[in-house]
């Protein structure tokens, strides 16, 4: 019976033995360096470091792109992906202002397609998008501002497609458009 207890003893303190080490501690309040510090701990004795090799900085989506000069098929592709993850909720896959959002209650967005924002320059759409308009959030921090431009560029094809009559499609497009059931 002795002999249990003696070995009990010593396994009891070596397992109280890590909370000896713990005293006073505060992870809140411990000796830090400042960016601009001296610190003779590295060779060139500062304490803001040098970027390792490689590394790649972090994109501010804020940060303004200039408008594209030209509209390719991989920028409207670009847009209309984009539109679909930020602007259908609101504003819905065809531009009217019936996104699912809306059908739950919130404010009835706007109508994309509607006359005055046909008549918007590029530049206020790109504002409307980054600071927001009446019930509308501004997006620039999620956003990106390439992305903005894409999807102002396939707002355009995508107003250009609502309300066009048939008679002034192309005719290849004219018996495609008749051939669909």
């Amino acid at each position: 019976m002795r002999r249990a207890a003696l070995r009990t003893v010593p396994l009891a303190l070596l397992a109280l033995a890590p909370l000896a080490a713990c005293g006073e501690a505060d992870m809140a309040d411990q000796a830090r360096a400042k960016t601009w510090d001296k610190n003779p701990f590295f060779p060139r004795e500062i304490t803001m470091r040098q970027p390792v090799a490689g590394t790649v900085p972090r994109i501010d989506p804020a940060r303004t792109a200039p408008q594209p000069q030209t509209i390719s098929r991989a920028l409207l592709d670009q847009g209309r992906e984009r539109y679909g993850v930020f602007c259908t909720p609101c504003h819905g896959q065809d531009g009217r202002g019936a996104g699912m959002i809306v059908a739950r209650g919130f404010p009835s967005a706007g109508n994309l397609t509607a006359e005055p924002v046909r008549m918007a320059s590029a530049a206020e759409l790109y504002d409307a998008i980054s600071n927001g308009r009446k019930s509308m959030f501004g997006m620039a921090q999620m956003i990106p501002s390439a992305d903005r431009w894409a999807i102002i560029a396939y707002l355009r094809a995508l107003q250009l497609s609502q309300d066009t009559p048939v008679a002034s499609l192309p005719p290849e497009d004219r018996t495609r458009l008749e051939a669909t059931p």
